[in-house]
């Protein structure tokens, strides 16, 4: 069986809506991949990844590094909500533009999974689900709206736009929420210990 022919027989049994609704799930899974594997990761590479970067990425970045499963987790469950939220946006009321904002975070997030591990020459968590599940999930979702009509061009630009822009404050709530998360887990873990 050829490619195309592979293709045109997932799209004949996967309906566009089942496409929508796929991506929370292969975002857990992928995600299931980084709860399980970053305490570990952190605590056996955090330091010496961490010496390798240049001084202000280790300073922004410092608490991510102190970070334990179950902050993690709460991070992922924020970013779960919202692409949640933006597939029942799609599927629900034809707003395609959340779902194309996140898909395309979620896509080039592949980019820095891969990127990571090629720098630091090490598996880094999520990289493997990354490559098997959200590169090619998320090319196929692009693939079937542009098909379908769905979505346009010009709406994918739209969305790259508007991640340019809305990424850099998403990031700096995120990093300011992990910083005050470690440190309240640390306060409580130095009450715990009498402290």
């Amino acid at each position: 069986m050829s490619g195309a022919d592979w293709i045109a027989a997932l799209n004949e049994r996967v309906d566009l809506v089942s496409v929508l609704w796929l991506f929370p799930i292969v975002f857990v899974f992928h995600d299931f991949e980084e709860i399980l594997t970053v305490e570990q990761w952190l605590a056996r590479r955090g330091e010496r990844v961490l010496a390798k970067m240049p001084v202000l990425a280790r300073r922004l970045l410092a608490d991510t590094f102190r970070m334990n499963t179950r902050l993690f987790a709460q991070d992922v469950l924020w970013i779960y909500s919202f692409i949640v939220a933006a597939a029942a946006a799609a599927v629900f009321f034809g707003v395609y533009l959340p779902f194309l904002v996140m898909l395309a975070v979620f896509f080039l997030h592949v980019f820095t999974h891969a990127a990571q591990a090629l720098l630091l020459r090490m598996y880094t968590p999520g990289v493997a689900t990354a490559g098997l599940l959200v590169l090619p999930y998320s090319l196929y979702a692009y693939y079937r709206l542009l098909a379908s009509g769905t979505i346009s061009w010009d709406e994918i630009a739209l969305s790259l736009i508007l991640l340019v822009l809305l990424l850099p404050p998403a990031l700096w709530l995120l990093l300011q929420g992990r910083r005050a998360a470690v440190r309240r887990s640390i306060k409580r873990a130095d009450r715990a210990a009498g402290c």
